[in-house]
C-alpha cells in the first residue's frame, strides 16, 4: 500500500487583532484609503482580497494590529484605517530574528513547538521574507530539520526572487555544517536542474527533497503537463529524490490531487491559500489540513506519522 509520506503545515501570520472594541472598523473605508498607500500595494489588492481578509480578522475601531513579516508594509496600510486614530498598528520585521537577543527568543520559540508536538518536523524558511543575503542563512545554526533553499531566481508578482549562485552556496554550505536538510524550492524549471547540479557537485546532500511550485505570477503557471514533465526528469536525474507539489490559491487542492495521484506528497496551510473555496474563507489551518488528510483516503494514501515522515525524508530522530 502507497502512503502520503507527509503534509506540509504552512502558517501565514498576516495580521491578527489583538483587542476588540465596540465600535466594528469599516472594511471598505479602509481598503478605498488609497491615497496613503504605496502604488505598489494597491496593485496587490486584486490577489490578496483585503476587504474578505479584513471582515475575517475582524478588527474594531480603537484595536491594536500586527504586521508580521510586513517588509512592503501592505497590511499595515489597510489596517491602519481600519482600526482608526485611536487604535495601533505594529509592523514586526524578520530581521529581529538575526541579533542575539531575537536568536534566543527564536530558539526558545522553537524548543516550546518541540515540547508542545513531540517529534514534529521543524523547518525554517531562507526564503526572500527571512532577510537579506546571508541574513537569510541567520538562524540555522539552530538546527531545525530542514530549510527551504531556493536554487535560482526568477519573477514575483512585482520583484525580482533573487538567489545569485553564491548566496545558495553559502546557504547550503550552513545547512551541511548544522545537519539541516534542505527543501529545494523550485519556481522555474532552471531550479530543477541546477539543484541536480548543486547535488552532484557535493554542494546540497543527497537524496534531494524538491517542492514543486506552481501558480505564482510570472513563475511557474499550474499546468499538469508541467508537473509531470519536472517529477519525470526528477526520477531520470535523481531517482532516490523525494517530491512534494504546492499550488497557490485557488490551485492548492487541484494540485493537491495531482500530487496523490502521482505518488508524491502534499502541502497545504494558509500561507499558500486563505480560501476554502470560492465562496468562504478557510476558517483555519486546521480546516485545510484536515481536507487533505480527509482526501487521501480516496486515493489509498494514508498520512504518515511524524516517525514514518522523518524515515522517508532521511532526517535524524526526533531529539
Amino acid at each position: 500500500m502507497r502512503k502520503l509520506k507527509l503534509i506540509t503545515l504552512a502558517i501565514a501570520l498576516s495580521g491578527a487583532s489583538m483587542t476588540a472594541m465596540a465600535k466594528p472598523a469599516d472594511v471598505s473605508a479602509a481598503v478605498a484609503a488609497t491615497a496613503s498607500r504605496s502604488e505598489d500595494n494597491v496593485k496587490l489588492d486584486e490577489s490578496r482580497k483585503p476587504a474578505e481578509v479584513l471582515k475575517f480578522l475582524g478588527l474594531q475601531k480603537g484595536a491594536q494590529a500586527i504586521d508580521l513579516f510586513g517588509g512592503n508594509r501592505y497590511w499595515a496600510e489597510i489596517m491602519a484605517p481600519a482600526v482608526g486614530p485611536k487604535g495601533h498598528v505594529t509592523v514586526w520585521e524578520p530581521t529581529q530574528f538575526y541579533d542575539k537577543e531575537g536568536a534566543e527568543k527564536f530558539a526558545a520559540f522553537q524548543e516550546g513547538i518541540r515540547k508542545l508536538c513531540p517529534g514534529i518536523i521543524v523547518q525554517f524558511s531562507t526564503g526572500g521574507r527571512s532577510g537579506v543575503g546571508s541574513e537569510r542563512g541567520g538562524m540555522l545554526h539552530l538546527r531545525p530539520d530542514m530549510a527551504s533553499l531556493t536554487t535560482g531566481s526568477c519573477n514575483f508578482p512585482l520583484r525580482i526572487y533573487e538567489n545569485t549562485p553564491e548566496l545558495i552556496t553559502e546557504l547550503a554550505g550552513k545547512m551541511r555544517e548544522f545537519h539541516v536538510k534542505p527543501e529545494i524550492e523550485v519556481f522555474d524549471l532552471s531550479m530543477l536542474y541546477n539543484a541536480i547540479d548543486f547535488a552532484r557537485a557535493g554542494t546540497v546532500g543527497c537524496p534531494l527533497h524538491v517542492q514543486f511550485v506552481l501558480g505564482v505570477k510570472n513563475a511557474l503557471p499550474v499546468d499538469r503537463d508541467i508537473l509531470n514533465f519536472q517529477v519525470a526528469k526528477l526520477h531520470q536525474l535523481m531517482p532516490d529524490a523525494t517530491w512534494v507539489a504546492a499550488g497557490i490559491g485557488k490551485h492548492q487542492i487541484e494540485i493537491n490531487r495531482w500530487a496523490l495521484e502521482m505518488g508524491g506528497h502534499c502541502r497545504t496551510g494558509l500561507e499558500d491559500n486563505v480560501r476554502w473555496d470560492k465562496t468562504r474563507l478557510a476558517a483555519s489551518n486546521a480546516e485545510l489540513v484536515k481536507r487533505l488528510a480527509d482526501l487521501c483516503g480516496e486515493y489509498d494514501r494514508p498520512v504518515a506519522t511524524p516517525t514514518e515522515a522523518r524515515q522517508i525524508l532521511g532526517l535524524r530522530s526526533a531529539a
